[in-house]
């Protein structure tokens, strides 16, 4: 897939999560609001409800007082007066009733006739003074009431705040009628005056909670209908409304998590992508190098087999030797190169690769030494050994052992633009045994620092234009050491040079 193409992808991915994200943000906003009104008509609702009731029972109180007291003694005479007629009106209205049910016993008789124990001959009059009766009646009592009323409205203007509502009955009213609306919220309440003071604070505890948050608080004047000085208002406040909002858009949240799920995996893909493309143009960079390496020997044992073929060159003993030690190093060579690309099945392999057997670690190093001091002494290098651990044992694969040993050696060779002096070093501690390969080579950058160990990277070597290789050698010391249950690091200066420090585990004493 070509570059542009990804960057493509990756555009309109990014253009769509965005999308979707401000439609989800957008989404949850609006469903939000849609609750805290819900919730805010209800709290309005009921503490409209609550002043109102709160007023009602004011004014109840102040009449049953009123009836039952001064104004009942003063007009004792009136209401034993209206009783009465009331008894009486009462008997004529039964009497009036059994007549009519005499009359309709009697089918003989056309004629209706009615009791004149009234003084009344026909229904429509009767009808009239029982109207009548009930407009004296109903009058009288008004005047009473009207005369209560209008004593209690000159009184209100007197009376204070505290002395008006029931404090006790109040957070009574206000808990049912919330709940009655569907508010179910712990709340505190307090009343106030108009220019802000506190009248009466309820004293509930509610804990891990700010009271003080404006948009929490609901506010509704007592006796809204009242030109007074003394006004009073109700406020409410819900420290948890914002818990209730969020509790509430609980069926989101799955949205929520699936929507950074899915961004988790484009995240993880768009990642991928880019490293298995970095790995295309690594293993492209392979294959080339490869056939770069596989061609020299490959041309040097053709043109020496043709050497031997064409009858125009002499078949002498040094010509012959010279030829056949031609092919013998190209054919290692070649051999060592095809073990290189072999090695590339070892990073496939997920189970151990190694046969481990109980060796000393000091002794083998030095052969590796003295096998490949005659390369560096060639160059005009030399190698210092100090192979100091007082307990060398541990369980290696030889094999492959010796090759990262040698490969580091190899690399110290390769990457230096001057003789090289390479120091060997070991060492332990109770339970590890230490490795230490130090050159003065070339050294490496920090930005190459992180990626050496891998697969298929080569570290750029600027002028040193003859070192070749196929970004195989370190991976593959890194995966030998781990497979020891080892470690290995790395520090490297330009210029300076560079120190592989390697760390196995040795057999208990």
């Amino acid at each position: 897939m070509k570059r542009r193409t990804i960057w493509i992808l990756i555009v309109l991915m990014v253009l769509t999560f965005v999308g979707l994200i401000l439609l989800q943000a957008r989404y949850v906003r609006i469903n939000a609001e849609m609750i805290e009104n819900q919730f805010n008509d209800n709290v309005q609702r009921s503490l409209f409800q609550t002043v109102s009731l709160v007023e009602e029972n004011e004014a109840l109180e102040y009449l049953s007082q009123t009836l039952q007291g001064v104004d009942y003694s003063e007009n004792k005479n009136k209401v034993l007066s209206l009783q009465a007629q009331n008894v009486r009106l009462k008997s004529n209205i039964d009497s009036m009733a059994e007549n009519l049910k005499l009359t309709s016993e009697q089918k003989n008789r056309p004629s209706v006739r009615l009791s004149t124990s009234h003084g009344k001959s026909t229904i429509q009059e009767t009808s009239k003074y029982l109207q009548d009766k009930f407009k004296q009646n109903f009058s009288r009592s008004k005047t009473i009431l009207d005369q209560a009323v209008f004593r209690w409205m000159k009184e209100i203007d007197q009376k204070d705040i505290t002395d008006r509502i029931n404090f006790d009955e109040l957070n009574s009213i206000l808990e049912k009628v919330l709940v009655n609306n569907g508010v179910s919220l712990p709340f505190t309440y307090s009343v106030v005056d108009k220019q802000g003071k506190v009248i009466y604070q309820c004293h509930k505890e509610i804990h891990a909670q700010i009271l003080d948050k404006k948009n929490n608080i609901y506010t509704q004047r007592f006796f809204p209908l009242e030109e007074s000085n003394k006004v009073a208002y109700l406020q409410v406040n819900f420290p948890t409304k914002q818990n209730y909002i969020l509790s509430s858009m609980n069926l989101l949240l799955p949205s929520i998590v699936l929507i950074a799920l899915v961004l988790g995996v484009f995240i993880v893909a768009i990642i991928i992508i880019f490293r298995q493309k970095q790995l295309n143009n690594m293993k492209n960079d392979f294959v080339n190098n490869m056939t770069h390496e596989f061609k020299t020997p490959i041309s040097s044992i053709s043109l020496a087999s043709q050497m031997l073929q064409d009858p125009g060159v002499g078949k002498t003993p040094e010509t012959l030797k010279h030829i056949s030690n031609v092919i013998r190093d190209e054919t290692k060579r070649l051999s060592f190169q095809v073990e290189k690309v072999l090695q590339m099945a070892i990073f496939e392999k997920d189970k151990s690769i190694l046969r481990l057997n109980e060796m000393r670690i000091n002794p083998l190093i030095s052969d590796i030494i003295s096998n490949f001091s005659l390369k560096v002494t060639s160059k005009g290098g030399k190698i210092t050994s100090n192979l100091k651990a007082t307990y060398d044992v541990a369980l290696i694969d030889e094999v492959h052992f010796t090759n990262v040993i040698f490969n580091l050696m190899d690399n110290a060779l390769k990457y230096t633009d001057k003789p090289l002096l390479l120091t060997v070093e070991t060492w332990n501690d109770i339970k590890n045994l230490y490795i230490s390969i130090e050159d003065n080579g070339i050294g490496i950058s920090k930005e190459d620092l992180k990626r050496i160990f891998e697969k298929f990277y080569r570290v750029h070597t600027g002028n040193l234009h003859n070192v070749k290789g196929f970004g195989l050698g370190l991976a593959y010391v890194k995966k030998i050491i781990t497979e020891h249950k080892g470690t290995i690091k790395v520090e490297s200066e330009l210029k300076i040079g560079t120190k592989f420090i390697i760390t196995i585990p040795t057999l208990k004493n």
